[in-house]
């Protein structure tokens, strides 16, 4: 996920044609792209809980909740990065996802 950088933080139109072509089939790349996009989703939600642990404590004071500068700019960097479907189908199409079938 270093590749970043490279990644539309926007949606963009794509040729369904083009998204079939390593497999075959539509359905099957959709089905592979939903599963990488959870796999990142769930590693970036990880990631982000880890850091924010830091910030739970104890402390019934409203007034800390929304002062804390640090932890509002944990959560903005990640609001700031790409949605994991558009990093799943980066992968895909730059060939950097592998993947099997069940059978195989």
């Amino acid at each position: 996920m270093d590749n970043k950088k490279k990644i539309p933080t926007n949606t963009i139109t794509r040729d369904i044609k083009n998204l079939a072509e390593p497999t075959g089939n539509i359905y099957e790349s959709v089905v592979i792209l939903y599963k990488r996009a959870n796999q990142i989703a769930a590693a970036e939600k990880k990631e982000l809980m880890r850091k924010l642990e830091d910030f739970r404590g104890d402390h019934d004071a409203m007034e800390e909740v929304f002062e804390n500068k640090e932890q509002i700019e944990i959560s903005k960097y990640y609001e700031r990065q790409p949605k994991p479907d558009l990093v799943a189908i980066s992968e895909f199409e730059n060939g950097d996802l592998t993947y099997r079938k069940a059978n195989e």
